[in-house]
C-alpha cells in the first residue's frame, strides 16, 4: 500500500503527471513488489521561482528537478531492492523530464507497520489478522 508524493519543478502538465504516476506505480510494483491496486500517487508541480538549488531559483535552469518520496511498510524490502529502485527512479525521471538536475531526490520512507496504514487499519493489524 505504498503512497508516492512526487514534486516536479516547472509548469503544471497533466500529461506528464499521468506518465509520472504510471511510471511510479509500475516501478514500485516491479522493483519493490507492491500491489498496484493499493498504490496511491500524488504529483505536484512547483514553479521554478519557488524551487531552489544552492540558494538560487531554477528559473532559466537547463534541467528540471524532482523530489520523489514513497512510503512503504518497514522491513518489507531489502537494501538492495531499495537501491535498485532509487536508481530506476532517477533513470525514469531523467527520461520523462528530458534531463533531470543532479540535485533531484528520491526517498524511500520505511514506516513502522503500527504507525502506517489505509482504510482506518494499520499494516500491523493487517499482518496480525491476515
Amino acid at each position: 500500500m505504498p503512497y508516492l508524493h512526487i514534486q516536479i519543478s516547472g509548469p503544471q502538465d497533466d500529461t506528464l503527471a499521468q506518465r509520472v504516476a504510471e511510471t511510479g506505480t509500475a516501478l514500485t510494483s516491479k522493483l519493490l513488489g507492491k500491489n498496484r491496486e493499493h498504490t496511491a500517487v500524488v504529483v505536484d508541480f512547483i514553479a521554478p521561482s519557488r524551487w531552489f538549488i544552492a540558494g538560487r531559483p531554477l528559473v532559466g535552469a537547463p534541467k528540471r528537478s524532482y523530489h520523489w518520496m514513497v512510503s512503504i511498510t518497514d522491513e518489507t524490502n531489502t537494501k538492495r531492492e531499495k537501491a535498485d529502485y532509487l536508481a530506476a527512479v532517477h533513470q525514469a525521471m531523467d527520461e520523462l523530464l528530458g534531463g533531470a538536475a543532479e540535485h533531484s531526490y528520491a526517498h524511500v520512507a520505511d514506516l513502522r507497520g503500527s504507525a502506517y496504514g489505509f482504510a482506518g487499519r494499520t499494516q500491523e493489524h493487517r499482518y496480525q489478522h491476515g
